[in-house]
């Protein structure tokens, strides 16, 4: 996946309000993720920005 970074800058996380980073590659799954290590996975190229598929520090 590839998200251009202006479009990073505009996404936000729903828990934190903190801006999102990545792609990160865990365990052979892509995530976004905060800095405070908050990650939401990639799913076919679009990420999920959903609370309850986020996975907490």
């Amino acid at each position: 996946m590839s998200v251009e970074g202006w479009v990073l800058e505009l996404l936000r996380c729903p828990l934190t309000g903190e801006g999102l980073e990545g792609p990160v590659e865990v365990d052979g799954e892509q995530f976004l993720r905060t800095p405070s290590g908050v990650r939401y996975p990639v799913v076919d190229g679009i990420p999920v920005l959903l609370v309850d598929a986020a996975v907490r520090p």
